[in-house]
């Protein structure tokens, strides 16, 4: 009976440390020393947007260096008389995230008025302390021809440095309202939401203006003309 016993005890020993062995090897990563590594896999890397790889259109993908937001996006057509916004300088914000040569602001007119009699009409870009650093020509006789998207040129291209920019328009003459329209967003009251001057995303400041004035006080944005459906004008830059 000893004998047995002693056979059975070595028996269920050996049996013991072959589970001790195989448990080592799987907490180890299959090495019974515990070298080389876990096995298991390394995560899969995050993808933005969900995996799919899609972020949205870019200024880059039509060859623009930025935009107040995706022209596709723009179907809304704004218009307002000369009473409402004739020598007011109206202002849309853009932000850069990098620095750019500006040479041009694109503008998408949607529609002309052929009796319109229109000077003293004017593009421009100031920076967040209101300084004015380009501006076009008059362009009254570009708002009189070809109702597309198109670059007005400033007259001297600037170099701008990241940061909050707006930009400028100044209308002047006599139009028939309905007539002499630009593309927008659609967004005029809700524009604004969360932001107070002189941080406001579309406004208006100035009044009796016949061109870009050389500094404004960008703390008297007005939300006035903005809210009688003076829609924010879509722009962008190259």
């Amino acid at each position: 009976m000893r004998t047995r016993t002693t056979t059975v005890s070595a028996g269920l020993a050996a049996a013991l440390a072959t589970v001790l062995l195989l448990t080592g090897c799987t907490a180890s990563g299959g090495n019974p020393k515990g070298q080389g590594g876990s096995s298991a896999a390394a995560p899969a890397p995050v993808v933005p947007g969900g995996g799919s790889g899609y972020e949205g259109p870019r200024p880059q993908d039509q060859n623009l260096l930025a935009w107040t937001g995706d022209p596709n996006d723009a179907g809304h057509v704004t218009a307002q008389s000369a009473a409402g916004v004739a020598g007011r300088v109206t202002l849309v914000r853009i932000v850069l995230r990098e620095q750019i040569t500006w040479s041009n602001i694109w503008l998408g007119l949607a529609g002309i008025d052929p009796n319109a009699q229109l000077s003293q009409n004017f593009l421009g870009v100031y920076d967040a302390k209101g300084t004015l650093r380009a501006s076009t020509a008059d362009i009254s006789p570009q708002l009189m021809t070809d109702a597309i998207a198109k670059p007005l040129p400033l007259t001297k291209p600037f170099t701008a440095a990241p940061g909050t920019y707006f930009i400028a328009l100044l209308l002047n003459g006599s139009w028939a309202t309905n007539a002499l329209t630009l593309k927008s967003t659609g967004a005029g009251i809700s524009v604004n939401a969360g932001l107070t001057p002189p941080n406001l995303r579309y406004s208006t400041v100035l009044t009796g203006q016949t061109s870009l004035p050389a500094t404004v006080n960008l703390g008297e944005q007005s939300t006035s003309t903005i809210n009688t459906g003076w829609a924010s004008q879509w722009y962008a830059v190259s």
